[in-house]
């Protein structure tokens, strides 16, 4: 669903970054670049902006969001940390980690961005944009993915635009994301840590500074979620999505990897033509949008290596391909 009006976009200079801060302080909504995804922003302790991010999502209450902070010590204002997080976030923070721990009930955060839940997901991003807006703002960021719930994440403004229109008041232009997976998502609320949701940080990685992380398997799309990007369906493109592709037909577009896709689709994207993961990732949500927007029967997707980050592309290629 886009907009029929656009909203504004600013290259994420220093004016601009300071005019998003104070419509941030306004509970107004702004989008801003991180290093994985751009992230719809919303003042953390602001039941009405919260809200609102919810209302321009078209995204269920019931999911919870990730709050955005400039680091560990403004973090633990509003979660409790327990020696596994401190860990984890001073190996990975600013990064592509969030964090899920007990919420502290006097930190002050909208009740809205934990969905009914006594956790919080917390993470401090890496972008250097994302951390001039928490400053100039001074207030924790809840920040989902800029675009309509359950369908591709945007990882360029461009996108964040034709997926909200003017659903957002600014838009914040730091180029194209980095990373371009959402971040991994640990739950530390129990004594058991898992892997909510798998990213750039892998659970072979936080294994190495914690020990044995479990690994969460398929959410029930009807219950509570402890993590945003954990319902069945998510990441949806409007086409059928098909995976494992050996071959493709001449009515599909085919999302290619690797150096030898198979010929006779009607459009291809390779998003690695060396077979490169990093690169994949980053080209993911930006090649599905392309591909989604031809005139095609649906859409073929090569098999990835469900091997590091082939993990996480894996996930949000089987949440796309869900209807």
């Amino acid at each position: 669903m886009t907009s029929e009006r656009s909203a504004e976009i600013r290259i994420a200079d220093e004016a601009s970054i300071a005019a998003a801060a104070a419509r941030l302080r306004a509970a107004e909504l702004v989008a801003f670049p991180t290093e994985t995804v751009y992230g719809l922003g919303a003042d953390a302790t602001s039941d009405r902006a919260v809200a609102r991010i919810f209302e321009a999502k078209g995204r269920p209450r019931f999911n919870p969001l990730i709050v955005h902070l400039p680091d560990r010590a403004a973090a633990e204002r509003y979660g409790r940390f327990d020696q596994r997080a401190r860990a984890l976030a001073e190996r990975f923070w600013p990064g592509p980690l969030t964090l899920v721990v007990p919420r502290r009930d006097e930190g002050g955060l909208s009740l809205l961005c934990s969905a009914g839940l006594d956790s919080v997901a917390l993470r401090a991003p890496a972008h250097p944009v994302a951390q001039a807006l928490l400053r100039a703002a001074a207030c924790p960021i809840a920040g989902p993915s800029a675009n309509r719930s359950g369908k591709i994440s945007p990882t360029r403004a461009a996108h964040v635009a034709e997926s909200l229109g003017d659903g957002v008041a600014l838009i914040l232009d730091g180029g194209p994301c980095p990373v371009g997976l959402e971040s991994s998502v640990v739950e530390l609320s129990g004594e058991t840590a898992t892997l909510l949701r798998p990213g750039a940080v892998t659970a072979e990685a936080l294994g190495e500074v914690i020990g044995p992380v479990a690994v969460a398997s398929e959410a029930d799309p009807a219950g509570p979620q402890r993590s945003p990007g954990r319902l069945a369906s998510h990441y949806a493109p409007e086409h059928a999505l098909r995976l494992g592709a050996e071959t493709v037909r001449g009515d599909e577009a085919l999302l290619a990897f690797g150096p030898a896709p198979p010929a006779g689709a009607a459009i291809t994207l390779n998003l690695s033509e060396t077979g490169d993961l990093v690169e994949a990732a980053a080209n993911l949500f930006a090649h599905l949008r392309t591909l989604d927007a031809a005139a095609v029967a649906g859409i073929a997707a090569m098999p990835i290596p469900e091997t590091g980050l082939g993990a996480a592309i894996n996930d949000r290629l089987r949440r796309a391909a869900a209807r």
